[in-house]
């Protein structure tokens, strides 16, 4: 998988380090509060997507559903992929 919640991480962090930048004129500051909050709910939908598979993995724990026993790529850091 591409994209993981730790790059989901990253991406937050750096959004967060591009609002806090000093020397960012009013008019970039604005473009970026505009473009911080399609980022919000963006990421929003995605850690809800994520929390749905870890419930659903929880639930086929719970049942002894043995079907699938690995954690869903989209909830693993790209170095245990």
């Amino acid at each position: 998988m591409k994209n993981t919640i730790g790059d989901l991480n990253n991406y937050l962090f750096e959004q967060l380090e591009r609002l806090n930048d000093d020397e960012t004129s009013e008019e970039d500051l604005e473009k970026e509060l505009k473009k911080t909050d399609a980022i919000i709910r963006v990421s929003q939908q995605i850690i809800a997507n994520g929390n749905l598979a870890l419930q659903t993995m929880k639930h086929m724990d719970e049942y002894g559903y043995n079907a699938r026993h690995s954690v869903p790529a989209m909830l693993m850091d790209k170095a245990e992929s």
